[in-house]
């Protein structure tokens, strides 16, 4: 049975490949059972394939679909999404009887292969939203008719959200009431909004936690890393101390596992980090984004809120007394 199923991933430059990896070599370290595969685009390069092709079972190439929503995405601040839809290629995997999608910047840290009992289509509710799953993670039954509807829901329709999660939560449109034993447990992917958002849930259930999903725009090879006092350093204006104690997991794999397999000729941050010495010195991630007054305002709305660092009571309080004295 553990040859007819598999964990999948998606990732379409070198830069995703990295965390692709990363969760491969996590799944492998949990003692999955299960075959891991991955879909990967065009854009990923050839040293960086021959990379993927020595830790995942299999490696398949597919075209990239993208949503081209530009309204959506430019008003989400996420135009990168738009290529997402790429990862309904996954129901064409008709050579193996059930699988997990993964979205490639997820870690997991306890053994997962009991999802494997669960129905098309298992997943996590959306913290954001959730009358919707989030589609980091998922249960899925590959098919060729699966994949023609989606994409013909995809021409006719399009996607609420310019990605695949929108696509995904329209054609499995009865998700939120057919069936409860398909809405799967938080800890099977769990995003890191809400530790801050609900400190004393974490407290409370954070050590049942298997699959931490590091959503937004700010991935964990955008952080910087000291190998000399193995801490991560997160960019200015991403403080949380929890969210680098889950980040310094994610480069705890990546500079055992990943980095001395990487090859120099990987294009972008893989290749950077693939020419880095780690033992002894420090690494530093791709220049991470500056923060964006718009972003932060959506995270705002969306609950994605860090009570710990920028959104702390303090920063808070300091931005409120500039207000009133006229500093801005």
């Amino acid at each position: 049975m553990a040859s007819t199923e598999a964990f999948v991933t998606l990732a379409t430059n070198d830069s995703y490949s990295l965390g692709a990896l990363v969760l491969a070599h996590s799944l492998r370290q949990v003692g999955t059972t299960r075959q891991l595969a991955i879909l990967i685009g065009p854009g990923v390069s050839k040293a960086m394939k021959e990379s993927l092709g020595r830790v995942f079972d299999l490696v398949h190439e597919v075209d990239v679909i993208n949503s081209n929503d530009e309204r959506i995405l430019t008003a989400m601040k996420r135009p990168e999404l738009g290529i997402t839809l790429t990862k309904i290629h996954c129901w064409r995997l008709t050579q193996y009887t059930k699988c997990v999608m993964m979205d490639a910047d997820c870690l997991v840290v306890k053994n997962i292969d009991d999802l494997f009992e669960r129905e098309e289509l298992s997943a996590v509710p959306d913290i954001g939203w959730p009358d919707i799953f989030n589609s980091g993670v998922f249960v899925f039954k590959p098919s060729d008719a699966t994949f023609a509807a989606l994409v013909q829901l995809a021409a006719s329709e399009g996607s609420f959200d310019g990605g695949d999660q929108g696509l995904l939560n329209t054609y499995f449109s009865d998700w939120r009431t057919s069936d409860i034993s398909k809405h799967l447990s938080f800890v099977y992917n769990m995003c890191l909004s809400a530790v801050y958002s609900y400190p004393p849930a974490y407290k409370r259930f954070g050590e049942n936690v298997r699959v931490i999903h590091f959503l937004g725009s700010l991935k964990p090879w955008m952080y910087g890393y000291d190998a000399q006092t193995n801490t991560v350093s997160a960019p200015s204006g991403y403080q949380s101390l929890q969210q680098l104690d889950h980040v310094k997991k994610w480069w705890e794999v990546f500079t055992t596992k990943v980095q001395p397999q990487l090859s120099e000729e990987c294009a972008g941050i893989a290749g950077s980090l693939a020419r880095l010495t780690i033992s002894g010195t420090s690494a530093a991630g791709a220049a991470a984004p500056a923060p964006d007054p718009l972003a932060h305002k959506n995270e705002w709305e969306r609950g994605e809120i860090d009570y710990m660092g920028r959104d702390s009571f303090d920063n808070i309080q300091k931005k409120l007394d500039e207000s009133i004295n006229g500093k801005h």
